[in-house]
């Protein structure tokens, strides 16, 4: 049986990580409603405006579904998908999930026209890659707790963390046609 995957698709670019997902041979559904939870292997994320997912995720009733998922399944965000899962945010309006260790800071790698993309090196499961990776509106990860592995930098900043099967990346991996960072995230599935 080939497992499920769940992207949440209330706003953002999800569909780029349905294509991934389909693309590495997994069943993909995208999560709306608290019921498209049932049955999912884990979840991702995706990136978007991180004040209007909060307040979806309330106003649908998923928030509550998402945290009873992220106890046994793993859970991956990108961009705003960090900022939700992160601890704290620069931006009170966030409700977060608090499924990470890490304080993050919204638009703290810049505004729109600041976006870039770049090479960083990705140190996880004894494997080291260089991997292609696109900042938009990205959040900058502030404060780690003791419990987070930093598996990717720029400079000295962190940019891709691990704290047990949850991942967060600052940047859009969806965007590449590399598939490490989802590869990850899917190696943390329950089997």
């Amino acid at each position: 049986m080939v497992a499920i995957i769940g992207v949440l698709a209330l706003q953002g670019d999800f569909t780029r990580h349905e294509e991934m997902l389909r693309s590495l041979g997994y069943k993909v559904r995208a999560v709306r409603y608290p019921t498209e939870l049932e049955d999912l292997a884990g979840l991702i994320i995706p990136g978007g405006e991180s004040t209007t997912i909060s307040k979806q995720l309330d106003a649908g009733g998923l928030r509550e579904g998402i945290l009873a998922l992220s106890r046994t399944r793993p859970v991956m965000g990108t961009c705003a998908g960090l900022i939700l899962m992160a601890r704290m945010s620069s931006d009170t309006r966030v409700n977060s999930l608090s499924l990470l260790d890490v304080a993050v800071s919204r638009n703290g790698w810049g505004r729109q026209v600041h976006s870039f993309t770049t090479s960083i090196t990705m140190q996880a499961n004894r494997h080291q890659d260089t991997i292609p990776a696109v900042f938009i509106r990205a959040p900058r990860i502030e404060d780690v707790g003791p419990e987070v592995e930093v598996l990717a930098r720029i400079g000295d900043e962190p940019v891709l963390v691990r704290q047990g099967f949850h991942l967060g990346a600052t940047f859009h991996p969806e965007l590449t046609q590399n598939a490490l960072v989802h590869e990850l995230f899917l190696s943390a599935l329950p089997i």
